[in-house]
């Protein structure tokens, strides 16, 4: 659907420039406005007959403005795969702490394990050499 509206505005926007070129100027340009012109009808310009190709510009624009918003809502719910990466990152919530038994009213405080001993663990290896 995004590609046919695509195509539909590349054709619209050819069509809308070659009817804008096609069209004859009204003359004067800037210069004719700010007094180079002494006519009262030089500052809005003669008044012509809307040509066809006057008729194409409005249509034209009309519907070139007109795509551009369709294309843009398009845009905005686009159904485009997205990385992983991307993706909000889900952590599982830790289990609840159960609390602990309580002993004749008062709470059992967890015995504490003893810290391992530092340095070498192992007894010492027995060699078969007798000792000096």
């Amino acid at each position: 659907m995004y590609t046919f509206f695509l195509i539909l505005l590349i054709l619209d926007a050819v069509v809308l420039a070659a009817a804008v070129l096609l069209q004859s100027g009204q003359g004067g340009g800037l210069a004719a406005s700010f007094g180079g012109a002494s006519s009262t009808d030089a500052f809005v310009g003669n008044r012509q007959a809307a040509t066809l190709l006057t008729k194409a510009s409005w249509w034209g624009g009309g519907i070139f403005l007109a795509l551009c918003f369709i294309l843009s809502l398009l845009s905005m719910r686009s159904n485009t795969p997205r990385s992983v990466f991307e993706q909000p990152v889900q952590q599982a919530a830790p289990p609840p702490l159960a609390p602990l038994p309580l002993e004749n009213g008062k709470s059992a405080a967890p015995t504490p394990s003893p810290a391992p001993p530092l340095g070498n663990t192992k007894a010492p290896a027995k060699s078969s050499t007798p000792a000096r």
